[in-house]
């Protein structure tokens, strides 16, 4: 018997949702399912292509209440700029959770994964950042870079930003991109160690193998978001880094001990036999967060198939009369 399949382009879904409070509202609560053992998430799906110096990655979750579930692909080919196409792209498969029937195929290119990715940094901030954030920095010049500093500013809307990236060029457009989203001073630096000095909240969003943050420039009032290490061996932070922070916390702790900054901290001997928290527990209340104003909080992000389902969902749910429809 044939279905319906709605086919949804990347211009149709940038028109139905965007960056918002109600975007991290819906990821805040995948992030509380996560905490309460329910959620059905597999390990990531990871392939490194070494020769086309590409990455692949799939990722999935069913979330129990929700109608359905997602699953995404999300291809990274990082030498496609050289031939006028996007470094990334993909796309999200929504089925059914009652039938598993194919509901929707979202071509994204990305861009949904962009704003749950996003949307996640801002849900960190809001559970570890101070409460009131002046100046935050940003290591990185990409999307995400971009991205993660306009979320968090939705949940702390802070008057500065500081920019720092290797490429001065695409720091300065990153800095005037900023500039021009939120209308706040942004100021780019080539000093990495004064950037975290002079910011209460960071950003890492970068495809870092060696350290970008080391842990003698932590500082009371700080808080850290590393969104960068999504493969196994990457690494943004400096391992003492987190034995050194107040609280350490993992977006999940099985990713981020093959995928994360634990991977790197415990081939240093750090957090053997210890398990950090999860950001879904610090949601939730079933773990505490920042303590005081004056703590060092890191958040490790590694991206979870619970915030693809999350977003795929959503989406779903506002988008009219958006789509193609076929008949399968």
């Amino acid at each position: 018997m044939a279905h319906d399949i709605r086919i949804v382009t990347e211009d149709q879904l940038r028109a139905a949702v965007g960056l918002d409070l109600t975007t991290v509202d819906v990821i805040e609560r995948a992030f509380a399912a996560l905490a309460s053992g329910k959620v059905v998430m597999p390990p990531i799906l990871s392939m490194e292509l070494a020769e086309a110096n590409g990455e692949v990655d799939v990722k999935t979750a069913y979330i129990p209440g929700f109608d359905g579930f997602a699953i995404k692909v999300s291809p990274g080919f990082f030498d496609n700029p050289k031939i006028g196409l996007p470094s990334l792209n993909g796309l999200m498969i929504l089925f059914s959770a009652r039938t598993g029937l194919v509901e929707a195929v979202f071509l994204d290119n990305g861009y949904l994964t962009d704003l749950r990715t996003a949307a996640a940094g801002a849900v960190a901030a809001r559970h570890l950042a101070p409460e009131e954030v002046t100046t935050a920095g940003v290591i990185g010049t990409g999307v995400q870079a971009r991205l993660q500093i306009e979320a968090a500013h939705l949940v702390r809307p802070f008057a500065r930003v500081l920019v720092h990236g290797r490429d001065p060029g695409k720091a300065a457009a990153c800095a005037a991109d900023l500039q021009a989203r939120l209308g706040v001073e942004v100021e780019v630096t080539t000093d990495p160690a004064a950037l975290v000095r002079r910011s209460q909240l960071v950003v890492t969003t970068t495809p870092a193998r060696e350290p970008v943050i080391e842990a003698d420039w932590l500082h009371p009032e700080l808080h850290i978001t590393a969104m960068g290490s999504d493969q196994a061996g990457k690494n943004e932070i400096a391992p003492q880094a987190l034995l050194a922070a107040d609280l350490y916390v993992c977006d999940r702790v099985s990713q981020c001990e093959v995928s994360g900054e634990l991977e790197a901290a415990r081939a240093a001997g750090l957090f053997a036999g210890v398990t950090p928290p999860e950001l879904g527990e610090i949601v939730t209340g079933a773990k505490p967060g920042r303590r005081s104003p004056a703590d060092i909080t890191i958040c490790d992000l590694t991206g979870t198939g619970a915030q693809d389902t999350a977003i795929a969902t959503h989406v779903a749910r506002i988008l009219g009369s958006a789509g193609t429809i076929i008949h399968a």
